[in-house]
């Protein structure tokens, strides 16, 4: 039976009876009886690769506005700071499909909520890149940012139509192309935008996300929705998972932290780089970013060890990697060649850290219930992006107070609150009695 049951063995309190299948029926589900997407057949290879693509296309859209900032306030003849406002449009959209479309996984046909999505978003940047001014511009912003959530509908999408033992390699390589796109963007972004002007990458991506949903709408199989409830029980669901189900705080609580340390090294090293210290440009934070593309190599090995070790064993090594990393960023403080390696080095890992130990928390959570995925991933994602915020704002106060080494001890701060919790958890575990089946 794939109906999620609590602990005490009851059907889960808030799944609709509809969604759950009659007793004695023959289990309804895709690849490894998920029953995420009922009568769905499982994922090759090449329809993983071409999700992770789409990934990277949606997530681009929130960090490529960044790069053309300037060159939006040059084309619109406004200042810098009202340019600035497009990107804080994008990503307030961003955290608000988030929260209201994200769940919508769980209620609508997979394929027809991806492509709409898609399709949305490639209007909204078509709008965006024929924009007359910098008003209809941040309009067209906040739609491409609420729409262009898609990576977070493929993830729990994509954990119902693969077998529970594929689950981390397929989450590793779609966070890959996560990845890849978060990176790339910004030189995609700036370089086209320098060489054709603001509109160019807008309407360039349009395209992209267009012709990419009209191959999905051909390649990708139909399938059901696993649930029937309303859309604003939908919403309220996810945080009633948060409440109920304590691997999903728990995975929540290590995102939060980790993430909130990534999120403090990113806003420290902006200020450590572009300080007297280095006295570089801002373009040298971009330039150390990319060091970090080699954790899109990292992360399907991560799944794959997630799928041989288990999320637990995972976790614990990313934690620690997390601390190791703050050791090393400490030596960025040095300034010159030392420092700037010690930087590379230090990000580098806490990046991959970080990445790979979302592969472990979302393998985790999407095996809670396969009713419930998208919900699930909506509040671990409301975890992690609070937690980013946090962080972001508590490195601007910790630099103003005791500089770069202030920042390296928020970060091994965060992630020792997330050791403490992974040890707690990890001996109240061994003194669980061992049922023999």
């Amino acid at each position: 039976m794939s109906v999620r049951l609590s602990k005490a063995g009851e059907p889960e309190a808030g799944e609709p009876e509809a969604a759950e299948p009659e007793a004695g029926e023959p289990e309804e589900a895709g690849a490894g009886g998920s029953g995420a997407v009922a009568g769905a057949p499982g994922l090759g290879r090449g329809m993983v690769l071409l999700l992770a693509v789409t990934c990277g296309v949606a997530v681009g859209n929130v960090y490529f506005p960044q790069a053309v900032s300037p060159l939006v306030a040059d084309g619109l003849h406004v200042s810098a700071d009202t340019a600035a406002l497009v990107v804080t449009a994008t990503q307030f959209g961003y955290a608000g499909g988030i929260f209201l479309l994200v769940p919508l996984g769980d209620r609508v046909p997979y394929r027809t909520l991806i492509v709409t999505l898609l399709s949305l978003t490639g209007l909204g940047l078509l709008g965006a890149g024929l924009a007359p001014g910098i008003s209809p511009l941040i309009g067209a912003s906040v739609l491409v940012g609420v729409t262009t959530v898609i990576a977070q509908v493929i993830a729990p999408t994509a954990a119902g139509l693969v077998p529970a033992e594929r689950r981390g390699a397929v989450a590793g390589t779609l966070l890959s192309g996560s990845i890849g796109g978060m990176l790339l963007s910004r030189v995609f972004g700036g370089t086209v935008g320098e060489w054709l002007g603001w509109r160019a990458p807008y309407l360039t991506t349009s395209a992209v996300a267009l012709v990419i949903a009209c191959v999905l709408a051909r390649a990708l199989p139909r399938s059901t929705a696993p649930s029937r409830q309303r859309y604003p029980a939908l919403l309220a669901e996810s945080f009633r998972l948060l409440r109920t189900e304590p691997d999903l705080r728990r995975s929540g609580f290590y995102q939060a932290m980790i993430f909130g340390g990534f999120s403090a090294l990113w806003t420290g090293v902006a200020l450590l780089l572009t300080g007297p210290e280095y006295g570089l440009g801002a373009s040298a934070v971009g330039v150390l970013a990319l060091v970090n593309a080699a954790t899109m190599l990292c992360t399907p090995v991560a799944g794959r060890q997630v799928d041989r070790r288990g999320s637990d064993a995972v976790n614990l090594v990313c934690i620690v990697g997390v601390l190791v990393a703050s050791a090393v960023l400490f030596a960025g403080g040095l300034g010159g060649a030392v420092g700037l390696a010690a930087l590379g080095v230090g990000s580098l890992l806490l990046d991959v850290a970080m990445q790979s130990g979302t592969v472990a928390n979302q393998v985790r959570i999407f095996g809670l219930s396969d009713q419930a995925r998208a919900r699930l991933n909506t509040a671990y994602m409301t975890c992690a992006y609070l937690g980013g915020s946090v962080g972001s704002w508590l490195a601007v106060h910790a630099y103003g107070a005791f500089g770069w080494p202030g920042v390296c001890g928020l970060v091994a701060l965060l992630a020792a609150s997330a050791l403490v919790r992974h040890v707690a958890h990890l001996r109240g575990a061994g003194r669980e009695p061992v049922t023999l089946r």
